[in-house]
This record gives structure tokens, C-alpha cells and sequence, in this order.
């Protein structure tokens, strides 16, 4: 397994085939059990996929959807791409992951979809509804739950809070993270994004992660600018309905401006 990566490709790194297969390493496995990865890692490998497969000059992805089915096993996965809606103006991508099940028949454990738009040169009209972060240098180096949170993939994050994890009202943080999303390769910034993007949930929880668990079944990310740079920004809140059912909604920044909302639907539960 790699030190430097989420992600070891199997038959070589071909990015933008129709079928890849990866192993995950030590640094995809998720907090709240050892036998599973965090949302993030297949999330971002999903991200990579609708990116590359079919890439154009003069278009990009706009919305992607990652919808997890199950959970992601540590063990060897496969990711399956296509085109299910071409067009010159806009396409529709779609990837899954498939993995071994517990009876080792093959299944999908995630799915993503994106729309991918042609674009055009408008800065007269450029505009971000929402205010820009403060940068990370003005964010506390520090790491929320320190204790708790000391495991697989949140441990390879650096962290730059802005307003502190459970305080009233949305909070926020910058990220990044020095390890790559697949071995070799250096990583769009859409796919630099969606490395941290799954984290919004937990940027914007109230309930501490040693009494409650708050995982979220996908996210929705909508991008109206393409982001630059290593630091990805979230300010984000949950809100939770009386039946357990929570939502987590957010902004996504660089060090530009916001760069576009996220959304996930959350289940909560006791521990």
C-alpha cells in the first residue's frame, strides 16, 4: 500500500477509461468503523472519473451527485464510467464503484452523476451570491476532536478553522490534504475538491461524534466557478428533524470566493 496516496491503480493509471480498478489504502478508512472508507475518498475517485471520461476544452462538470449505496470495503474496487446522455451543450456522466459483497458477488457500493455544460467567455455577468471566507492564514491550526477524530482518512487532512465545529450558526473551516487521490497522478482541482467536500457534514454538526453518529447516505455539489488552488473552504450547518433524519447544507470555497453550495442527507443516530 502507497503512503502517499488513497488510491493504488491496479492495471496501470489510465484515466478516463471505461473500466479502472483500485486498491484503497490505509488512508480511505472511515471514522466510524474500521472495516469501511470514509464518504470522501470514492466520493473524490467518483469525482475523478465523470471528470476525466470524455473530457472537453470547452467544457466542464457543473453538478455532480455521489450517491452512497452501501458500505465502501477496503478491498479491490472497480469503476465502471459512461456517457448516458451526449450532447454538444450538455452531457450527463455516470460512474459507479463496484466492489465484492459479503457473499462475494460484485455489486454497485456508489454511484455518481454529473452534468457536464459547454461554456463560454461571460465575465461581465461573473457573480458569487456569497461573501468570500476569511483566508486559511487567518483559520486556528488545529483539528477538530482531535482525540476522536485521530484515525484513517480525516487524519491525512491539515486543517484551518475559521468559526469552530458546534458553535451557533454555520461553521467553517479551510482544508487540503498533501496526499494524492491516486497514485501517480496529480489532481484536478474538481477532484482536489471532492477530496475534503464529504467533510461538510462534519464541519457542520452540532452532536460530538463520541455519543452520536451522522453519516450521510450522498452529496450534491453544485459548481458555478471551477475552483483553484490546494485549500478548499466549507462553511456549512445540519439541520436535524425530530425522526433522526438531518440535512447538511454549505458553501464551497477557494481563496478567490465561494465556488459553489453542497448539500447531504444525514442519518442520526445514538451511539
Amino acid at each position: 500500500m502507497s503512503d502517499a496516496a488513497y488510491f493504488v491503480p491496479i492495471d496501470g493509471s489510465n484515466p478516463g477509461a471505461d473500466i479502472e480498478r483500485f486498491q484503497p489504502t490505509a488512508h480511505t478508512v472511515s471514522t466510524w468503523a474500521p472495516t469501511m472508507q470514509h464518504g470522501a475518498p470514492p466520493s473524490a475517485l467518483l469525482a475523478r472519473a465523470l471528470d476525466r471520461h470524455g473530457r472537453r476544452p470547452d467544457a466542464r462538470l457543473t453538478r455532480i451527485c455521489v450517491e452512497l449505496l452501501g458500505p465502501v470495503p477496503l478491498t479491490e474496487i472497480e469503476v465502471r464510467t459512461r456517457i448516458d446522455r451526449p450532447g454538444r451543450k450538455v452531457e450527463l456522466v455516470v460512474a459507479e464503484l463496484w466492489a465484492a459483497g459479503p457473499d462475494s458477488t460484485a455489486r454497485a457500493v456508489a454511484r455518481g452523476t454529473a452534468w457536464r455544460m459547454q461554456t463560454t467567455e461571460l465575465p461581465a455577468v461573473a457573480h458569487a451570491a456569497d461573501a468570500p471566507l476569511p483566508p486559511p492564514a487567518r483559520g486556528t491550526v488545529e483539528h477538530p476532536d482531535a482525540d476522536f477524530w485521530q484515525t484513517g482518512f480525516v487524519r491525512t487532512l491539515d486543517w484551518r478553522t475559521i468559526t469552530p465545529i458546534g458553535a451557533p450558526g454555520p461553521s467553517a473551516a479551510w482544508l487540503r490534504t498533501d496526499v494524492a487521490l491516486v497514485e501517480g497522478e496529480s489532481p484536478t482541482p474538481v477532484e482536489r475538491l471532492f477530496t475534503v467536500a464529504d467533510v461538510a457534514n462534519g464541519v457542520g454538526s452540532k452532536l460530538d461524534p463520541a455519543e452520536w453518529t451522522f453519516l450521510n447516505t450522498d452529496l450534491t455539489v453544485h459548481l458555478f466557478r471551477e475552483p483553484t488552488g490546494e485549500w478548499v473552504g466549507i462553511s456549512a450547518e445540519t439541520s436535524t428533524g425530530p425522526d433522526g433524519v438531518g440535512m447538511t447544507a454549505g458553501v464551497l470555497y477557494d481563496e478567490d470566493g465561494a465556488v459553489g453550495r453542497i448539500a447531504q442527507t444525514v442519518q442520526v443516530r445514538p451511539r
